[in-house]
């Protein structure tokens, strides 16, 4: 018998290859239990729809794997292992990238990351209190998700065309500075 984690993987396996030949709003559950080997009623004991088996994938593929990173502090080397990852599935992510509405790549990814930053906001807050009155950690963490999910999903549009490394040092950018040290910094 398989385990619930090598179901999951053979269900993501199987939603990549098909991404790859049609658009992923197109793809029925029937498909991807087909080329996982498994019956249908297996997936739905592991996944509500195929909308959950992509977040799954992104928080275990894309996110998961810099947690650790980040949990010390590395942030731009978190910052740079989300950006290889991206690149290693590079043609599923602009597939993915295409969705749009209530499944949107975007909800996906940017609900994925403020999870992580809320619990890494105030896992490093402890007993302190914000400085500024109507700030709030869930506030922050929205805030730099949707912000991150913003600059991946744009980098992946234009065809991952920089490094990750180069991705890292923009976004470190843009978050260490206000848009008037930006502007006050052009030539």
């Amino acid at each position: 018998m398989q385990s619930r984690t090598n179901i999951d993987q053979l269900l993501a396996d199987s939603l990549k290859a098909l991404a790859l030949k049609m658009p992923i709003d197109k793809i029925t559950i029937k498909e991807i239990t087909d080329g996982a080997g498994v019956i249908r009623p297996t997936f739905y004991n592991h996944f509500r729809d195929k909308y959950e088996l992509l977040e799954w994938m992104i928080q275990t593929e894309i996110i998961a794997p810099a947690i650790p990173l980040l949990q010390t502090g590395q942030i731009k080397e978190s910052l740079i292992l989300i950006f290889e990852n991206l690149q290693k599935d590079k043609k599923f992510y602009k597939k993915v990238v295409r969705l749009e509405g209530q499944h949107s790549c975007e909800n996906i990814a940017r609900q994925s990351i403020k999870e992580i930053l809320y619990t890494f906001i105030n896992e490093q807050s402890g007993e302190k209190k914000l400085a500024k009155r109507g700030l709030t950690i869930n506030l922050m963490a929205e805030y730099y998700a949707q912000s991150m999910a913003f600059v991946v999903i744009q980098w992946v549009k234009q065809d991952m065309s920089l490094t990750p490394e180069q991705m890292a040092d923009i976004f470190e950018y843009i978050t260490a500075h206000s848009m008037d040290d930006v502007i006050a910094e052009m030539n």
